[in-house]
């Protein structure tokens, strides 16, 4: 079956198809859904026996305390040695000495600081995946908290109850050093979700799902260019992104996780650099999906599989009520290939008394008008040759793209970058013909109005945007998303206001190694 250019897109457990607001059309079993198409990269063996599946059990990860009773939560990045693959040891790069770093949780209109400190070897810079930030805050890819320096990031978080996530955001380094282990879950949430009566405490269960390899030694394996670390870029096989052989969940190899016969919440983040997944269940069960990247969908809507890009998140209810007492559910990816294949199991071990429930209403959400859009965009992601870049930036950014230097925000935003040349000399990743390279704003919203973006791909393109939010129609109504899964061909239509702050931020693509080669541009709000 062919598929039009201007038809599909996934969505975290369904298909998006072009028209005035993206529209979710349901899953993959829907006629004239679009074909599997995996994931963009190559994948990198493992030259280490990794275990059997379903045979380590699935960690908990740590919930960050605030210091001193407040709202500061200080983390620390620095180099641990893990017990990633059993009895081996891997070095991470770290928050908190923990793979994923430790979880986030506060409450909306909670201004929160997280006061990072850089214990080690390299530059880094914090990045709230999600979150309305000021721009001095955001994590522009050049503010850099150089090895021994300390940084504050103040979120005011003012903005809808929802799965965000943070991560490292360093300029031509994102890939390696996410891969490395600097990412985490922030659970932002508000009262009108806790009277949901959603399943909760020990059966609200974050779930941060990444592929990795593994060298000789148990160390984590990245096929950089310059080994020592200071020149990004990737071999020339891995130009379209890295991926791994060994499934992770909480930093465990093909985890099992024993169960209560009773209801589950599980917020689940696709923290790879490049794979997508199917995420599916056997024994009958099936997921219910009660929210997106950015909090609660108007309404439940079951899901036989959810389909998650890097970076986007879903939000899910998984009813073992009926499944008997020694049932093994299995959670698998449709669209990984051998070991990849494997996620994690559920080990239902006991009955027990559950008294929540999946209300039939479970939000309230804004429905932008369509009319009241005052600029549309047309953001093309491909690969473009470097000599080409200008020429194609006319032609492709369209008569409503930006333009301009710097502005305000605190930070620069030049055109620094540290791609290793054999890399840049292949060509780079570009959206609108515009890569980071470039120096150009490709747009230059006004705080106030609502924008039409008809975002457009070749290939697997996670879409991003920093501070701002998309507006998709689930059929039921609009949802929020701040991640958008562009199939290879694939044309969608988002709806986007223009809120927050003014400054200077970023777009790219989630696929880190296309990120980190330059497939991201700034934007300027105005």
């Amino acid at each position: 079956m062919r598929v039009s250019r201007r038809s599909f897109l996934t969505l975290a457990g369904g298909v998006v198809s072009a028209g005035a607001v993206a529209t979710i059309a349901g899953c993959s079993t829907l006629p004239g859904a679009p074909p599997r198409t995996g994931s963009t990269g190559a994948l990198l063996r493992s030259a280490v026996p990794l275990p059997e599946p379903y045979s380590v059990p699935l960690p908990l990860v740590p919930v960050a305390r605030p210091e001193g009773g407040g709202a500061t939560y200080l983390l620390r990045a620095a180099a641990a040695d893990l017990e990633i693959l059993p009895g081996r040891t891997t070095r991470a790069l770290t928050y908190g000495g923990s793979f994923p770093g430790p979880t986030i949780a506060v409450r909306v209109g909670e201004q929160t600081t997280v006061r990072l400190t850089n214990d080690l070897d390299r530059s880094t810079v914090l990045h709230l995946h999600g979150g309305v930030t000021p721009p001095e805050h955001d994590g522009w890819p050049t503010d850099l908290v150089e090895p021994g320096q300390t940084r504050d990031y103040v979120y005011p978080l003012e903005q809808r109850a929802a799965p965000l996530w943070y991560h490292d955001h360093t300029l031509d380094h994102t890939g390696p050093n996410v891969y490395a282990g600097l990412a985490g879950a922030f659970l932002l949430s508000d009262p009108a979700e806790d009277d949901l009566g959603l399943p909760r405490d020990e059966r609200d269960v974050t779930l941060v799902v990444c592929d990795r390899a593994f060298g000789p030694d148990a160390e984590l394996a990245y096929p950089a260019l310059d080994p020592e670390g200071r020149l990004g870029g990737v071999e020339e096989r891995y130009h379209g992104g890295v991926l791994g052989d060994c499934v992770l969940v909480n930093g465990a190899p093909w985890p099992v996780m024993e169960a209560d016969a009773a209801r589950y919440r599980f917020r689940v983040l696709n923290a790879s650099n490049a794979r997508r997944y199917e995420l599916a269940l056997d024994s009958g069960v099936s997921f219910v999906q009660v929210g997106t990247d950015l909090g609660l969908l108007a309404r439940p809507r079951p899901r036989e599989t959810v389909v998650l890009a890097p970076g986007e998140r879903a939000d899910v209810v998984v009813d073992l009520s009926g499944v008997a007492a020694g049932t093994r559910v299995t959670m698998t990816n449709r669209l990984g290939s051998g070991r990849a294949r494997d996620v994690m199991q559920l080990h239902v071990v006991r009955r027990a008394a559950d008294d929540s429930r999946v209300p039939e209403v479970l939000s309230e959400i804004e429905h932008l008008d369509p009319a009241s859009v005052a600029v549309t965009r047309d953001l093309h992601f491909a690969l473009g040759p470097v000599a080409a870049i200008g020429e194609e930036r006319a032609a492709g950014s369209g008569s409503h793209a930006g333009s301009g230097g710097h502005s305000a925000g605190g930070h620069g935003g030049g055109p620094d970058h540290s791609v290793h040349p054999e890399m840049r000399a292949r060509g780079v990743w570009t959206v609108a013909g515009v890569s980071w390279a470039d120096d150009r704003d490709v747009a230059t919203p006004v705080l106030g109005t609502v924008e039409r973006w008809r975002l457009s791909s070749d290939v697997h393109h996670p879409v991003h945007a920093h501070l701002l939010h998309m507006q998709v129609d689930t059929g039921d109504g609009p949802a929020w998303k701040d991640t958008i899964d562009l199939v290879p061909g694939s044309t969608a239509e988002v709806l986007v206001p223009v809120r927050g702050y003014r400054g200077r931020y970023v777009l790219h693509c989630h696929n880190l190694e296309h990120e980190d080669m330059m497939m991201m541009v700034p934007f300027r709000v105005v």
